[in-house]
């Protein structure tokens, strides 16, 4: 019996310092939240994905949004806003159609040959066109695996750090919402899942305090090199994950 009651506390703390250190490099670099925070999180409990972690990351956008709001560009968003709804739209019904294994393998592999091209050959400067692209994929991943920065990360990559990390935060804010609903609708979303989002959420405003002592100790300088690292680590992540749970490991 008190081993059981140490190991929740325990438990609950880990899950908070996950969420601190993956709000400290979301808001920094305006992405990371879920790259971090969902593989780990799933680790301590399954139930954790997706609800915890989109929720942590619209908590985040929120705060950004807020701090940043009079130099923000809401028109270039736009078109990456309303792009997102279609592509959720359809993650929450692949979820239902297809093995989410063979989701996530087809996803991930498809996001690293896009990573692995913007490095060398593309060079996205961050059209309308681009935009609406960007998320829709970005809507699809979000709700498919609730890692759904990078197709929006690789748009991003010639910008300056606070352009890509406020737009960002833009985008999560007005898109998150919409793959939660999804979710819900299609029974993605249950009362274990409900239950672990509260007592976490500490883990965002510790991350947050901490990101803004941090902020001005970072260049401003377009942040290619750290969004295609997080890019590429997270089709990495999206395709181990589904290749093991395809062999069951």
């Amino acid at each position: 019996m008190a081993a059981d009651s140490l190991a929740m506390p325990i438990s609950l703390l880990l899950a908070i310092l996950i969420i601190s250190i993956a709000t400290v490099i979301q808001r920094c670099f305006g992405i990371g939240l879920g790259l971090i925070a969902a593989p780990l999180l799933f680790l301590l409990n399954p139930h954790y994905v997706p609800l915890t972690v989109l929720s942590c990351g619209f908590l985040l956008s929120l705060a950004g949004v807020i701090q940043a709001r009079r130099q923000l560009n809401w028109r270039r968003v736009f078109p990456a806003l309303l792009a997102r709804i279609p592509g959720a739209w359809l993650g929450a019904l692949l979820l239902s159609w297809l093995s989410p294994a063979m989701l996530a393998i087809g996803l991930g592999l498809t996001l690293l040959a896009a990573t692995t091209l913007s490095w060398k050959t593309l060079s996205l400067s961050g059209n309308r066109r681009q935009l609406a692209v960007a998320g829709f994929f970005s809507g699809l991943l979000a709700t498919t695996t609730s890692v759904g920065g990078p197709p929006m990360a690789l748009v991003y990559q010639q910008q300056a750090r606070h352009r890509a990390r406020d737009e960002l935060a833009l985008f999560f804010l007005a898109g998150t919402p919409v793959s939660l609903l999804l979710l819900a609708l299609h029974g993605h979303i249950s009362a274990q899942h409900q239950a672990l989002l509260l007592p976490v959420l500490p883990g965002v405003w510790l991350g947050y305090v901490i990101a803004r002592r941090l902020d001005n100790k970072l260049p401003q300088n377009s942040v290619k090199p750290v969004l295609l690292l997080f890019s590429a680590l997270s089709a990495m992540l999206i395709t181990y994950q589904g290749v093991s749970a395809l062999r069951g490991w």
